[in-house]
């Protein structure tokens, strides 16, 4: 398939187990796929019926594990024959599906739980009824609707995954993955790209991780309600809870919001919370970007004093710790706009000493403090499907239910201020060393003369396919390297990741070795390119 699509693969719509819930939002069946054990929730308009596509998707799909499945379809139909199967899905049955919903890959890979978004969601109801709902099933990545599912989907208590569930994988890769490791009956096609990024979320995580006398930790999903809980393991617990309004749209909380910084991250964030409507205030270094957003109804900020004077809770996303100081402790900067009772929201991806020096800072002065770096990228930003790391000041976090739900699609609260910095560069070193790997990859197999394209759909068909190993070997094979996360700041975090080691006399030769790539890379002026640009630092 094209890039960002998968083949369609066969399945039937079935009962979802008693114990799982449907995702709320548009409608969506509970689908299993043939020549597997794997199911998942489809979106309505992502199921075609059977027969009339069945021709189409033979063609698109050569596999043996789809001749397999295609198989098993055709079986499952001459079992069937006879019986009145057009009424087999009954107005209780979509009741039922209606009133279930579930995220099953919670204890999977973060790679899952997209593939298990991808799968979710609402299915084709209406094309296929002549025979048994005999559809399939295919989808789309760049798209945020699908994405955002994969922590959507589940509202219920964020336990253990029902057993018959443990295998559940939907494929993300731009090539046949589903072969592999398919799950849904009939044939489920992309949804269009024009298709509307950001329905509200009813189903936005929150997670928050607190740390206790013993080494286990807590999970709790939290919004302004709190839920059930249900223990997983241990004293480990989960809590989904739900801070929407009854009919799915977020509910803007009625404090001024100021945002300062509007680069490639602040700029997509601040575009998600006008559009879930926020009263927002901006203030940028270079003034001339503030004026999309006071088109789009954003008021602007002279300084950043000025800013959070104004407003209750300010945000800022900057790009490494000297900007991050500056911005609180520089001339007309935050700290001089903090009183009692103000907050501060720091986004910027910076060590944990400058962040718990910033939030020292602001507590002395009477101000409350979060530090919430974000994990993504421009798209993700531009799409709200951010990942946010919060600590610090838990009631703050609370209270910033409302904008978090509009910019991203998870959050974790994890403790005390320098947690959320520690996480966050963790994540960013292994995915700076990845993207390293996959551009040593590439050049090796070029220089040997194998064909990157193939290297490309290998890897999308084996473990590792991901979105990001797809848009980041496709940047590289289009010599497209517009930034969606800047070379320079991932080599920062690589930085501070192998600092954040040294001060722990924690080895950390992998990410070293990616450092030193990146440095080359940016000799070669290519700081200010997407990330995949490190290819170049191999180019002979």
């Amino acid at each position: 398939g094209k890039l960002g699509r998968y083949p369609p693969w066969p399945g039937k719509i079935v009962n979802p187990p008693k114990d799982l819930k449907k995702p709320r939002g548009k409608k969506c069946f509970f689908v299993k796929f043939f020549g597997t054990e794997d199911h998942a929730w489809i979106k309505v308009e992502q199921l075609k019926p059977y027969h009339p596509h069945k021709e189409e998707m033979i063609k698109i799909n050569k596999g043996k594990r789809f001749q397999q499945a295609v198989d098993a379809v055709e079986e499952f139909l001459r079992k069937t024959k006879g019986k009145d199967q057009a009424s087999s899905h009954n107005s209780t049955e979509e009741k039922n599906r209606r009133n279930s919903s579930e995220e099953r890959s919670k204890q999977s890979t973060g790679e899952e739980k997209r593939k298990a978004s991808l799968s979710e969601g609402k299915v084709k109801k209406g094309t296929g009824e002549g025979k048994k709902r005999v559809s399939s099933v295919s989808s789309e990545r760049g798209s945020k609707s699908p994405l955002k599912r994969a922590q959507d989907q589940s509202p219920r208590k964020r336990g253990r995954p029902p057993k018959d569930e443990k295998d559940l994988t939907v494929p993300e890769s731009s090539t046949v993955k589903r072969v592999m490791t398919g799950t849904v009956a009939g044939f489920k096609w992309p949804p269009s790209v024009s298709e509307p990024v950001k329905d509200s979320d009813p189903h936005f995580h929150h997670f928050l991780l607190s740390q206790t006398e013993k080494p286990a930790v807590c999970y709790q999903a939290i919004t302004k309600k709190l839920k059930v809980c249900e223990e997983e393991t241990g004293s480990t617990s989960i809590q989904a809870a739900d801070s929407t309004a009854v009919n799915g749209s977020i509910t803007p909380t009625d404090k001024k919001i100021g945002f300062l910084g509007l680069g490639l991250m602040g700029s997509g964030i601040v575009s998600n919370l006008l559009k879930m409507g926020h009263t927002v205030t901006v203030w940028n270094r270079t003034a001339e970007k503030c004026d999309l957003f006071i088109q789009e109804g954003a008021r602007l900020g002279r300084t950043p004093a000025e800013v959070v004077s104004t407003c209750d809770i300010t945000f800022a996303c900057v790009s490494d710790p000297k900007a991050a100081k500056d911005l609180v402790l520089g001339p007309s900067g935050v700290l001089q706009g903090i009183r009692p009772g103000k907050c501060y929201v720091d986004m910027s991806t910076v060590d944990a000493d400058t962040v718990t020096e910033l939030a020292q800072v602001i507590v002395s002065r009477g101000g409350r403090f979060l530090e919430a770096p974000v994990s993504g990228n421009q798209q993700l930003s531009n799409d709200g499907m951010l990942v946010i790391l919060a600590a610090g000041d838990r009631g703050l976090y609370e209270d910033c239910s409302s904008c978090f739900q509009a910019m991203g699609k998870t959050s974790f609260f994890l403790g005390e201020v320098g947690n959320a910095a520690k996480m966050m560069l963790i994540v960013n070193m292994v995915q700076g060393s990845f993207m390293a790997t996959i551009a040593e990859g590439l050049t090796l197999a070029q220089v040997t003369g194998q064909s990157q394209q193939t290297l490309l759909d290998i890897l999308n068909q084996g473990q590792l396919a991901s979105i990001f190993l797809d848009q980041k070997c496709q940047n590289i094979l289009q010599g497209n390297f517009k930034p969606d996360f800047y070379l320079k700041y991932i080599q920062k975090d690589l930085r501070l990741a192998i600092a954040l080691g040294d001060s722990v006399n924690h080895p950390t030769p992998m990410a070293a070795a990616a450092n030193e790539v990146y440095k080359r890379a940016k000799a070669l002026d290519q700081s200010d390119n997407d990330m995949s640009a490190v290819y170049r630092a191999y180019i002979h």
